[in-house]
């Protein structure tokens, strides 16, 4: 059987004022593409299909128009929840979509049996039982209790998790013995591992709770499919644990990334091969640095790979000429005629400015709520460390409040 893992997609990203339609639309074209010439049997989508719990109409449009693009190609679609997702509106249309194909794990599910996937080859035969978890929140598997340390709520909501794993497991295991036994054992999840490394696009789950969940709390699956974490990487050197990463850029640090998704192939004994394709470049993307006399040099050479049609979008760090005020006006003559568009200036010292082009036209409607609060962040003279921070507990909020809602 032929599985094409995949994760992160964070449809309706805006980046810095900018959308990632285009991108995302070409992304979705090539993997149906892939899906066809590699005859994929099944797509696991990892977790945070969404950037956010109330994703804007195109972004929906773009999952819709997939769905039914991918059905036509006789493909089975797994989609899991996030940290991104919201539960209630990656549920809304799981009954729906189910009669395409596609079948939707947004949240851990009432009844364990309802994560239990047995996943078919093209000619209708069980190939794999899937494990399907999402990103597990500690209400999920936990009860608070008071009097906890901080250290006891990790160990707690480690072992909850833990355990899930296990029961499914279990659960899969009958599943396989009453298919005859020679069908192999896939597991997902959404969440930080020991050991792997992270992008600054990457969001703190557990704020206060759990840092990373260790490679061997894991049950012995055949392969391991994970999402969250944006480099494409194996876990503790583990060939069957594996994060795919996201399908484009989603911060300047992971520019020079060369992109992926995972064509795994199982058969009755396990694991068979794992073989990464690599994902296009839809959009150009660099972060450069040096004095304003190295820069000129470096966007010059930047603006190779742009167009007028599609412009290279810029990260400027700025060294020895981080102290002069007019930076701003200095890196856009630097520019100027051009095909680049700088979007966010940082000084060597830590100072960040965002936007150079551009945010004068900049509204509100082209701006999420995070975007906002961001940028009202950086205003407040806040370091870079506690912008991230309060960031993260905002997000957590926000996303706590919608569930609440749903």
């Amino acid at each position: 059987m032929r599985i094409l893992h995949t994760s992160d997609w964070h449809l309706g990203q805006h980046f810095m004022g900018k959308t990632r339609q285009a991108e995302h639309q070409a992304f979705c074209a090539w993997l149906i593409e892939q899906v066809r010439e590699q005859e994929v049997d099944a797509v696991l989508i990892a977790g945070d299909i969404f950037d956010t719990g109330a994703p804007p109409s195109y972004a929906r449009e773009q999952y819709n128009r997939f769905i039914v693009e991918l059905r036509a190609s006789g493909c089975e679609l797994v989609v899991l929840g996030g940290n991104h997702d919201s539960v209630a509106m990656l549920g809304e249309s799981k009954t729906l979509l189910a009669q395409l194909g596609t079948r939707v794990i947004p949240g851990v599910c009432e009844q364990l049996d309802e994560q239990l996937l047995v996943l078919h080859r093209r000619d209708g035969t069980p190939g794999a039982v899937l494990c399907g978890i999402p990103f597990i929140r500690p209400r999920d598997v936990l009860l608070s209790q008071a009097g906890q340390s901080a250290q006891d709520k990790q160990q707690s909501l480690q072992q909850a998790i833990a355990q899930h794993y296990q029961d499914l497991y279990a659960l899969a295991e009958a599943k396989c013995a009453e298919l005859g036994g020679e069908v192999p054992i896939i597991a997902t999840g959404h969440l930080t591992t020991v050991g792997a490394s992270a992008s600054d696009s990457v969001r703190e789950i557990y704020v206060g709770s759990l840092e990373a969940f260790p490679t061997s709390a894991f049950p012995p699956a055949a392969y391991i499919a994970l999402g969250h974490i944006h480099r494409p990487q194996k876990v503790g050197g583990l060939e069957h644990i594996r994060y795919c990463g996201s399908p484009i850029a989603l911060s300047f640090d992971e520019a020079k990334q060369q992109k992926e998704v995972l064509l795994v192939e199982l058969d009755g004994s396990g694991l068979r091969q794992i073989s990464a394709l690599p994902v296009p470049r839809f959009q150009p993307l660099l972060s450069l640095r040096g004095s304003l006399k190295e820069l000129e040099g470096q966007i010059k050479q930047a603006a190779e790979q742009g167009s007028a049609e599609q412009p290279v979008w810029l990260e400027v760090l700025v060294g020895s000429d981080d102290y002069l005020s007019d930076l701003q006006l200095r890196i856009a003559a630097l520019c100027e005629g051009l095909p680049v568009e700088v979007l966010r200036i940082r000084r060597e010292r830590g100072n960040t400015v965002a936007g150079l082009q551009g945010q004068a036209r900049e509204t509100l409607d082209e701006l999420s709520v995070e975007d906002v609060f961001a940028q009202r962040l950086s205003s407040e003279g806040f370091d870079e460390g506690e912008q991230a921070r309060l960031l993260e507990l905002y997000q957590q909020v926000v996303s706590e409040l919608r569930e609440g809602e749903a």
